[in-house]
Parts: structure tokens; sequence; C-alpha cells
């Protein structure tokens, strides 16, 4: 990818809409001078520990995902948000990011620009220029 600079964070005890504004904020370009709105910037982001995330109240066992299994009329299909914190914790983050870009041509582009990592081993620690703390 074109020369990206990429940024770390750590989402050990952090909540997932804290994560998502300030990854939605990098990607966009919102963090650095000059911001234009019809772009994105070079930036991409790396997360680690996406399974230490925190879920406060009940969320864990009442939020609930749905998504389309196949394309058949009534096969919508629920997940609560424990469960997907077990099986595949770094969708909660990326589908986080997701609702918070905007809905037009480069938010494809941008989601591009996430590696989420449920533990903090990732292949990415020759490339990353700085950490970003939520």
């Amino acid at each position: 990818m074109e020369n990206l600079k990429w940024f770390l964070i750590d989402a050990e005890g952090k909540s997932p809409g804290r994560i998502a504004a300030e990854i939605s904020k990098i990607l966009r370009g919102k963090n650095s001078v000059p911001f234009d709105p019809s772009r994105l910037a070079l930036n991409g982001v790396v997360v680690i520990n996406a399974k230490k995330i925190k879920v406060t109240g009940r969320k864990a066992s009442q939020k609930e995902y749905f998504y389309h299994k196949t394309t058949r009329p009534g096969a919508w299909k629920r997940i609560s948000l424990g469960k997907l914190l077990q099986e595949k914790p770094e969708e909660i983050i990326f589908n986080a990011v997701k609702g918070m870009l905007p809905k037009n041509r480069l938010r494809k582009k941008a989601l591009s620009r996430i590696r989420i990592y449920p533990d903090e081993k990732h292949p990415h620690s020759a490339n990353i220029v700085g950490r970003i703390d939520v």
C-alpha cells in the first residue's frame, strides 16, 4: 500500500466505541494537518489485544449482532456480544469502526487499512510509526 504510516493501538481494558472513534479519526486524517474530507490520510491502524476489550453492564448477554448467513429470505442469524467476543473478537471493533466512518466511496478503502489481532502478536512491528493511547 502506498507508503502508509501505521499506528498501534492497544485495546486492552478500553471500550470498543472509544477505540473505534480514535481509529476512524486516524483513518480519515483528522489527527493531522491539513484535513481534506474528500481524501483519506495515508495512515493505517494495527489494533492488538482485541479480545481484552472492556464490556460494561449486561451488554455481553443482551447486545446482539445480526447477519445474513445466506441470501435466502428469513435467514437472519444473531449472535450475542459475549459469544462474539470469544469466537471472533476482531469483528466487534471492525463493525464499530465501520459504523463510524462516513457512508461513501472511501469507506471500503479505509476499512482495508485496519489490522486487528486478538492477542499481542502481530507481524507489523517493523512498520509501526507511533503508538496511540486511547
